[in-house]
């Protein structure tokens, strides 16, 4: 079901000859990696785009149900997010995967427009992203789910 997630990152990989790196562990992923929820899916039962980030199978599994650490990972998902953002704006390809994704992938005009309305500067941007995720995550916290860290070889911190 996040298989327009995985064809719009791919588009990136193909069209900007750059691999992507996983927030978590700073490694390049292979074109066969993991979709995970930044918030947990068990949290927020959907695949809305701004939750969705790309990562090793073995690290989404290790994470599991938990949160990332907010002050560890945010800011590197707002970061890559944010490149994804500029290359779509850039190529038409890629507009294209990113259409088709947000068919599937958001369901709310007001966060589309705020998060991936043309011609915005990443601290607009990344403000905009996290004033959608905060509170969701925040909200996750108060109901018992716990921080993770990834460490080596995907232990759970």
């Amino acid at each position: 079901h996040l298989e327009r997630v995985r064809d719009l990152w791919n588009a990136h990989i193909e069209v900007s000859n750059k691999e992507i790196v996983d927030i978590y562990s700073g490694n390049k992923l292979e074109s066969t990696f993991d979709v995970d929820h930044f918030i947990p899916w068990s949290y927020v039962a959907h695949d809305e785009m701004w939750n969705l980030n790309p990562t090793t199978k073995s690290i989404n599994s290790s994470k599991s149900n938990n949160l990332p650490d907010w002050n560890t990972y945010f800011k590197k998902l707002a970061q890559q997010e944010y490149r994804s953002y500029q290359l779509m704006w850039k190529n038409d390809i890629v507009h294209k995967e990113f259409e088709k994704c947000a068919k599937e992938h958001i369901n709310s005009d007001d966060i589309r427009y705020r998060v991936y309305r043309r011609g915005l500067e990443y601290p607009v941007f990344a403000e905009e992203l996290k004033s959608i995720i905060l509170p969701v995550y925040q909200s996750a916290q108060n109901c018992g789910f716990g921080r993770w860290k990834y460490l080596k070889e995907g232990n759970v911190g």
